[in-house]
């Protein structure tokens, strides 16, 4: 289920905030403007309106304003709990089966914390908020019997890559086809 988490929100902010405030210490030291882009790997076009602004501002103008938007319904505490939730399986959370979708996502959020979410939102919550990615099931036949199949691999697997015989009579050597 869940997967190596990606940096949140706030550190990606701090680390292009820190990317600007080194530019602002390259823009004092009188480097060009695309001196400061290819050390920093960044367009032209970026660093011209990061030099505009602190020309404008100064280094205080180059630092990050925060988050934008409103702030989230799930606060971080009841973000924690309800992956607890995620995390003990849909079965547990009373579920038939131990498959998770977003709309019983949707419904365990409501259940823990009282905010509702559209399912659709519930993915961006799951992938934006928690790191978590899209995990399918492996789709395979319930009547598969593995000892029928390692016995396959083991006997007849080698007998079928070895390929056609060679030199048998009536047969060409070069295409294994009859002789005309």
């Amino acid at each position: 289920m869940p997967t190596i988490r990606r940096s949140s929100p706030a550190e990606e902010r701090a680390a292009l905030e820190a990317r600007r405030l080194r530019a602002a210490e390259l823009f004092a030291q009188g480097r060009s403007q695309a001196e400061v882009a290819h050390e920093l790997g960044v367009s032209r076009q970026a660093v011209s309106r990061w030099h505009a602004r602190w020309l404008a501002g100064g280094i205080e103008a180059l630092r990050s304003r925060g988050p934008t938007g409103p702030d989230p319904k799930l606060s971080a505490a009841d973000l924690g709990r309800v992956e607890e939730a995620l995390l003990k399986g849909a079965m547990a959370n009373g579920f038939d089966t131990d498959l998770w979708t977003l709309e019983r996502v949707a419904v365990v959020i409501t259940q823990l914390t009282g905010v509702r979410h559209h399912p659709a939102h519930v993915w961006s919550i799951l992938r934006k908020r928690l790191g978590w990615t899209v995990q399918r099931p492996e789709r395979r036949a319930a009547e598969r019997d593995e000892q029928a199949i390692a016995r396959w691999v083991a006997h007849e697997w080698p007998r079928i890559k070895k390929g056609p015989p060679q030199n048998r009579p009536g047969l060409s050597s070069s295409t294994n086809r009859p002789s005309r």
